[in-house]
């Protein structure tokens, strides 16, 4: 099974693919497929994590980055780490998740126009094309840049 078919795969570039929910096979897959990083933005706690993820990533010799974002309350510090990490491994192969493509979505989505990558128009795309942070109000202070 390839990462390709984890889900809410997206493609964002020849370097750059985020998802949600990963299986172990699919882990251990990314030293194979390229992969220098991988940044995971979800909690130990969800029934969504992968407890050997670690061990899984570095075993292969890719950095991993764990930043735990607490779904019901993104912070200002989570995406400084984020940031950080995203320009430690700028021009190197990095995969970013979580549970459902969500919390990455708007984090890459903030960070890619912050950077000049991409136009509001299509930030608002990568997120819109997965989920409506609409309904969630902490999302919606994240987006509009005034989280905490």
């Amino acid at each position: 099974m390839s990462i390709e078919d984890s889900y809410n795969f997206r493609r964002i570039d020849a370097r750059l693919t985020t998802s949600g929910i990963l299986s172990v096979e699919q882990l251990e897959q990314l030293g194979a497929d390229g992969y220098d990083c991988v940044i995971n933005l979800l909690p130990d706690d969800s029934d969504y994590a992968v407890p050997s993820e670690r061990a899984v990533i570095e075993r292969q010799g890719i950095d991993y980055v764990h930043i735990p974002v607490d779904f019901a309350a993104p912070t200002d510090a989570d995406f400084v780490a984020f940031t950080g990490a995203m320009d430690a491994h700028a021009g190197q192969m990095v995969h970013v998740h979580c549970a459902a493509n969500y919390r990455v979505s708007a984090f890459y989505s903030l960070y890619a126009r912050r950077h000049g990558l991409c136009t509001d128009a299509e930030a608002d795309e990568l997120v819109r094309g997965l989920w409506n942070p609409d309904e969630h109000a902490a999302w919606q202070a994240f987006l509009a840049g005034e989280q905490s």
